[in-house]
């Protein structure tokens, strides 16, 4: 099941964070690099920012019958980054759950969401060493371009520019 998160999601949304990207990472950046961008894109603070900012959330949930609780196995948020394009800027599911379909469902509610305000290319940056990219372009994504981004402390993103006409 998909739902649009709230800020009283921030909580999950950062276990997830933490919990996927020392595997999804680990053998690609440094632990200090890691830590760094999870502090820069995850903190609590951050995402208010984003959520404020327009940023859509969604969860991916899966229901509990014994209890009242659904178990959220993964997220994706999407932005308005211009007429048109709109940008993929997370989209992570916990290591069990992959390979399920969750992540396919939140890149179709994605791209819905594009879809209805206007949206007439999906973007997003990916590390040219995540697997994930395989994914993306099951997914009809293709590569657009190659990226180098300078962060501070002498971090950089070597990156994959990602997309897909809607």
């Amino acid at each position: 099941m998909i739902r649009i998160a709230t800020l009283n999601d921030i909580p999950v949304i950062q276990q997830i964070a933490y919990h996927t990207w020392p595997s999804t990472y680990g053998g690609i950046i440094s632990e200090a690099q890691i830590k760094y961008m999870l502090d820069l894109m995850y903190s609590t603070e951050s995402l208010i920012q984003q959520m404020a900012k327009g940023h859509q959330f969604y969860l991916f949930e899966k229901e509990q019958p014994a209890t009242s609780e659904n178990e959220v196995l993964g997220f994706a948020s999407v932005s308005n980054e211009s007429a048109g394009v709109f940008k993929l800027n997370k989209l992570y599911i916990v290591p069990t759950a992959q390979k399920t379909g969750a992540g396919k469902a939140l890149l179709s509610a994605v791209k819905g969401y594009a879809l209805q305000n206007g949206g007439k290319e999906l973007i997003l940056q990916v590390n040219k060493q995540n697997p994930a990219i395989e994914f993306y372009k099951r997914q009809g994504l293709s590569i657009l371009s190659e990226n180098i981004f300078e962060l501070e402390k002498g971090f950089v993103m070597d990156d994959y520019i990602m997309g897909i006409a809607l």
